[in-house]
């Protein structure tokens, strides 16, 4: 439940279209978190200099995010180049080239893989949900979700359950509600 990544395989021979893919894959990730809710003002894009990727990385960058705790790394985005399929056909034994019909070329595809910490993905929405604010001198505390990921979209109490007078408004209201 902590770690997500999708393996997303391309084509070595292109690195144009290599680097729309990765471009890609980044905006896609920075649109996600905007859907989702969190403030485009604590989402920073680190692109990780050579000496400090993993020696496979040709290419990566961190989706940071200013918690209270600190900026910490929230999404990755890596191109590893053909370092895990060469690694696994090294150990299986099993030859995991692609054939290029159109070329007539045999290739070791490379992957770019996008990756998620879910649990720091949870921890961000609700500490950028946490809204704090004052109404008429009172202070109040809340979580303000997306509506796209919000649990409830509205609720209906009554102010005092022990009025049928306002029980029955609040079912009013609430069945007026369902139906849209």
């Amino acid at each position: 439940f902590e770690q997500m990544e999708i393996e997303y395989f391309v084509d070595p021979r292109d690195e144009a279209k290599i680097n729309d893919v990765f471009d890609g894959f980044h905006a896609e990730q920075i649109e996600f978190l905007k859907e989702i809710g969190l403030s485009a003002e604590k989402v920073h894009k680190i692109e990780v200099p050579a000496e400090d990727r993993a020696h496979y990385s040709k290419r990566s960058v961190d989706t940071e995010f200013d918690f209270p705790f600190g900026q910490k790394e929230l999404l990755g985005l890596a191109y590893r180049t053909d370092y895990d399929l060469k690694a696994h056909a090294d150990k299986s034994g099993v030859d995991l080239s692609y054939f290029d019909e159109e070329a007539k070329e045999r290739f070791v595809p490379h992957c770019i893989e996008p990756t998620m910490g879910v649990d720091r993905l949870v921890t961000a929405v609700l500490t950028d949900a946490y809204t704090e604010d004052e109404i008429g001198g009172e202070k109040r505390e809340y979580l303000k979700f997306a509506p796209l990921i919000a649990p409830v979209r509205a609720a209906v109490f009554p102010l005092l359950k022990n009025k049928p007078e306002l029980v029955a408004k609040a079912r009013e209201v609430y069945m007026m509600l369902k139906k849209e």
